[in-house]
């Protein structure tokens, strides 16, 4: 029997083990809340105050008394918002929005750039700054780029400021897309706060799918490739041929898909089970034909939003080809910078920037000429597109996800220089189950909309009792291959 002691560790924050969508507390956690939350379904108030009580309790259980940043930052920009709106002076309007962008983005940086700025300081001075001991508190990222995007659509006038305190706060902690997003826009989230509480067949087959399939690519697919075979390519490229150090590659761009992807459907299907619509963060960005499609379908929330609130106010397109091409690089600069405090990210970010040049200036010409192409050239086009751009996109990858430039270019090197082809049946032997796994996540992948369709109407046409059984026995499965510890969750340092 478990003793109190226990029972309080379970309880309390512990560094080691942060709550996971995939761990076996949160299936407890879940449990709890969605009960408490059907006991509270009918008062919106009482809904607003479950939420976010558990809300918070999850973010404390995931980083500690690093919670108290969140409800800091809400009564902030709280408050802030409320004053820019019903300030009639544009110059005290102004100077309200300079602030709350100063202090949002100013916390963001003392966690997360503080010592990389001083690292670059210690290099061009030849000084002996010590660096600070910081722990980058997860979600901030997130949550700040959420309030920044509040704060400046009440200064717009695109939205009116919320009255009650607790609303706000609830839509800044809600814990589904808390710590690893999507990047919800208070414009699209507060609205439905207010509406009662209704649960059809149809949220509760689009919930299943996606909290189902989340768990799916996040243990099945990317934890198995990652832990089986990606992370030992990554750890050393150098000790690798270069056919293993590609198919490596090959393995990150499904990893770090399913990984983030599956977090953000599961964000999607709890949100949906409890009365709450998020626009899709990915959408099969990997059968893109160009990178321009790419950046429209990855990370939706997040390129969404340095587009509106960077790229537009840089001026976008509107100051000339040269000037866009160059806001466009600046916007990717700043998107790989967002990632962390490493030139492997600030260089990602430029690479994409630049490709995103580049596609431009194609599509530009494409336009000028009037070129329209039909047929099975349209469709041989597409299927080199997609070749293109994937591995275009690979390339990346190596960069973001090596811990160094030297790694990064040890890897590239070993399978320009070093492919060794004739190993190909060997590592299929020692490998054979990561293989067919990594099969596995392109073809569902690249399946049609409409199979995904079909799958979230029969699953809102089971009964409830079979939508249990269903989650039951998916969860067991899920327990039998699942690795002992849980892989933390790649946008988790972010």
């Amino acid at each position: 029997m478990i003793s109190v002691n226990e029972l309080l560790s379970e309880l309390l924050y512990d560094e080691k083990n942060p709550v996971l969508f995939n761990s076996g507390f949160f299936f407890y956690y879940f449990a709890l809340f969605m009960m408490c939350y059907l006991l509270a379904s009918r008062s919106k108030t009482a809904r607003v105050w479950v939420y976010t009580v558990f809300s918070l309790y999850f973010f404390y259980k995931a980083c500690g008394y690093y919670v108290g940043l969140v409800i800091l930052s809400a009564i902030v920009d709280f408050n802030l918002s409320r004053w820019i709106y019903h300030s009639s002076d544009k110059k005290v309007k102004k100077s309200l929005l300079i602030f709350s962008i100063l202090l949002n983005i100013g916390l963001l940086f003392y966690f997360k750039y503080t010592n990389f700025f001083i690292g670059i300081i210690n290099d061009v001075t030849a000084g002996h700054i010590h660096p600070l001991s910081l722990i980058l508190p997860i979600g901030i990222s997130f949550y700040t780029f959420e309030n920044l995007s509040y704060t400046i659509d009440v200064y717009r006038g695109e939205i009116k400021p919320v009255n009650n305190f607790m609303d706000y706060l609830f839509f800044l902690s809600f814990f589904p897309k808390l710590m690893m997003g999507p990047i919800v826009r208070a414009a699209d989230f507060i609205p439905q706060i207010s509406m009662p509480y209704r649960l059809t067949s149809e949220d509760i087959g689009k919930g299943m799918y996606l909290i189902m399939g989340g768990l799916f690519k996040k243990i099945i697919i990317s934890d198995f490739i990652y832990q089986n075979f990606v992370q030992y390519i990554f750890d050393d490229p150098s000790k690798h041929t270069g056919l293993e150090c590609l198919i490596g590659v090959y393995g990150y761009a499904l990893v770090i898909y399913c990984d983030f992807s599956g977090y953000s459907d599961m964000a999607l299907g709890i949100a949906r089970w409890t009365g709450f619509k998020i626009p899709p963060n990915f959408d099969s960005p990997y059968q893109s034909s160009s990178i321009t499609e790419f950046w429209r379908r990855w990370h939706i929330s997040l390129s969404s939003w340095l587009r509106d609130y960077l790229y537009i106010p840089l001026g976008g397109n509107r100051k000339g080809k040269v000037r866009q091409y160059i806001n466009l690089a600046l916007t990717m600069l700043i998107g790989g910078f967002w990632h962390g405090a490493s030139w492997n990210f600030i260089f990602w970010g430029a690479m994409h920037g630049s490709a995103l040049a580049v596609d431009k200036v194609r599509i530009d010409w494409l336009k000028k000429r009037k070129t329209v192409i039909t047929g099975w050239k349209a469709t041989l086009f597409k299927i080199i597109g997609v070749l293109i751009t994937f591995h275009f996109v690979c390339f990346c990858w190596v960069f973001f996800k090596a811990a160094t430039f030297h790694d990064a270019w040890s890897l590239l090197h070993q399978v320009a220089y070093d492919f060794q082809p004739e190993i190909a049946m060997e590592l299929y032997q020692g490998y054979t189950a990561v293989f067919w796994v990594m099969v596995l996540g392109f073809v569902l992948h690249f399946l049609p909309s409409r199979v995904e369709f079909s799958l979230e109407k029969f699953l809102g046409r089971v009964p409830v009792v079979g939508s249990v059984a269903i989650m039951v026995v998916f969860i067991w499965l899920l327990v039998q291959v699942k690795s002992t510890q849980p892989m933390i969750p790649i946008y988790f340092q972010f």
